[in-house]
């Protein structure tokens, strides 16, 4: 009786979001950026009609996709049912419970019978698509006997992706963008001290990093760049910079700099005998220095010369210390490149594992996006290697075992010269070489 009653409500509610489509509609899509910030649209009509629609097909689809097991009486057993496997009498779907809405879709529940595993429905995910006619479905298992289903019945990553507005964010946590459940895609340096961006030529790298710029602008930070393509990516961003390498030889100066201040920087900790200097008092707590490396192979390709390799593994031995030191003492590293596979240098896969933030957009070949989360998760692999031409700026991001597809933020021009205005804090450094390595404005020397 109960199940009647909830059917003909959702009936009526279709009905009603048919007409508020055909008399609201228009008015409705002028406002569009509205509907991204709240989309009670969806409520009022996407919900029902996708709710009644899994509810509906949920028997049928999990007989057709082998999610069913069938209940039948053995005599040989008093008082139990023997279950079996297959195409057998009376089968019986594994319970689902009521459909919870999300801001972008539906999220349920799937009690699983007993003897079942969550494979079966991590293959059923594109079956579940096509049947209720959704963007995407994706499958979770976050407790023992039971699945969730994650229903994306739009992507939330088309259009433009708003600009963060509001109070200064927190120190070190940037707001890069929007992530596929329409939340912003936070990078918390505090949590995660180290990044690595990967992907093709055009698919989104730079933009990451600019909003990534963009957002630890205001914030007092240290920001220090490397970019072997003569500086044409971040010395956009000027004056805001305390230090710009545009080539390897100025990258190895860069670095010796930045692993003499971490150096300093424990002495500083070891005296006030603290473990990071985030236990330090403010007034003698130097600023965080972020170090972003831009086209990683460009510091490890060699023309073969002896003086050559030695810089090559000069600066991955400095990078590598520089990951595996820094994060405590508040020096983190961002890097970015198409590969970081063992074969554009040595250390290379040593500096990977260090880096736990990883972030992968559209991919060549199916190698990259494995250097990047095979480590993660396989179905990470998969979906970034499904990202298109047209998604510029989609990515997945991965952190801590968990994965979602994210879309950083387009920079403006007006944004870049913003940045460019910006002076950088003041004195962020314990110790001032006597190279121009730290210098306002000035590239490493």
């Amino acid at each position: 009786m109960l199940g009647s009653v909830i059917a003909w409500v959702l009936f009526a509610l279709v009905l009603l979001g048919i007409v508020t489509r055909k008399s609201w509609g228009p008015r409705l899509e002028a406002r569009s950026g509205l509907l991204r910030r709240w989309p009670w649209r969806w409520w009022l009509t996407g919900y029902p009609e996708t709710a009644l629609r899994v509810l509906t097909t949920w028997r049928r689809l999990a007989y057709l996709n082998g999610l069913s097991v069938s209940m039948r009486p053995d005599r040989r057993v008093i008082g139990r049912d023997l279950v079996v496997q297959g195409t057998a009498l009376r089968p019986r779907p594994p319970r689902l419970v009521w459909p919870v809405p999300t801001k972008t879709g539906l999220r349920l529940r799937v009690l699983l019978h007993p003897g079942q595993t969550p494979a079966p429905y991590y293959q059923a995910a594109p079956a579940m698509e096509h049947a209720w006619r959704v963007y995407g479905v994706r499958v979770t298992s976050p407790r023992r006997g039971q699945v969730l289903i994650h229903v994306t019945a739009h992507d939330p990553l088309t259009g433009e992706v708003p600009s963060a507005r509001g109070p200064l964010p927190v120190l070190l946590s940037a707001d890069v963008g929007r992530i596929e459940d329409g939340e912003p895609w936070l990078i918390d340096l505090r949590r995660v001290p180290h990044w690595l961006i990967t992907g093709a030529t055009q698919s989104g790298k730079s933009s990451l990093l600019a909003s990534l710029v963009l957002a630890l602008a205001p914030q007092p930070v240290a920001l220090v760049g490397i970019d072997c393509k003569g500086g044409m990516e971040l010395g956009l961003f000027g004056g805001r910079l305390s230090a710009l390498a545009i080539d390897r030889t100025q990258a190895l100066g860069l670095l010796s700099g930045v692993v003499d201040e971490i150096q300093e920087r424990m002495r500083v900790c070891r005296a006030a005998c603290k473990r990071s200097i985030w236990e330090l008092p403010p007034y003698d707590r130097p600023a965080p220095l972020i170090v972003i490396v831009d086209e990683l192979a460009e510091l490890y390709l060699t023309d073969g010369s002896r003086e050559s390799r030695d810089e090559a593994e000069q600066c991955g031995t400095l990078l590598l210390r520089v990951a595996q030191l820094g994060a405590a003492l508040g020096v983190h590293l961002v890097v970015a490149g198409q590969r970081v596979g063992s074969d554009i240098g040595p250390r290379v896969t040593a500096l990977r594992a260090q880096l736990g933030g990883r972030v992968a957009h559209r991919a060549h070949d199916e190698a990259s996006a494995e250097m990047t989360l095979g480590d993660i998760n396989p179905d990470a692999v998969i979906t970034a290697q499904n990202i298109t031409e047209d998604e510029q700026g989609v990515a997945v991001v991965a952190m801590g075992g968990r994965w979602m597809r994210a879309r950083s933020r387009l920079v403006t021009p007006a944004d870049t010269a913003e940045i460019a205005r910006t002076d950088p804090p003041a004195n962020p450094f314990l110790i001032q070489p006597d190279s121009a390595t730290f210098q306002k404005g000035e590239t490493a020397s």
